[in-house]
């Protein structure tokens, strides 16, 4: 985890809060990077991807992969591959899925994803937790990993100011 800085804490109101930080990250995203969403059931996990997802153009319905463990969403800047690990027992499960290419030429979005961390050298972690003052606010406790998930972080942070 880069420790340069704490890592940022956001205070999310609404689900307009959390999907306005989906689109900051979505506009400054590109091939080959990768989010990894963590948080309890209903943290919002699923709502931040699909947030994401029309952010990038796609007018695809997105859905929670549980039990497809992988869905891939068509958008202009190139595919989105939307995984859930919860139900892997492993990472080697994970390398099993041969989805190396996917993410190589798209961006990705792995909801449960803290275990696949060392899967991929560089990534933002997202971690939503439920607010307490509000049924739809989440704190967003956020850190990254490698130049590129710095610079990924760094974009969205400086996106949300706009």
């Amino acid at each position: 985890m880069n420790t340069s800085n704490p890592p940022p804490v956001l205070h999310l109101e609404s689900e307009a809060k959390t999907a306005k930080l989906a689109a900051a990250f979505a506009q400054n995203m590109q091939a080959g990077d990768v989010l990894l969403l963590n948080g309890g059931l209903a943290a919002g996990k699923t709502l931040f991807v699909r947030a994401a997802v029309a952010a990038l153009g796609s007018e695809d319905a997105v859905s929670s992969p549980t039990y497809t463990l992988a869905n891939i969403y068509t958008c202009p800047k190139g595919p989105v591959v939307h995984m859930d690990a919860y139900r892997l027992e492993s990472p080697a499960e994970f390398s099993d899925l041969a989805l190396e290419d996917e993410f190589a030429r798209g961006m990705a979005f792995i909801e449960w994803g803290a275990m696949l961390a060392g899967d991929f050298d560089a990534y933002v972690s997202l971690t939503l937790d439920m607010d307490p003052s509000s049924a739809q606010a989440r704190i967003a406790r956020l850190s990254s990993e490698g130049p590129r998930g710095a610079a990924l972080l760094a974009q969205a942070l400086e996106a949300l100011k706009t």
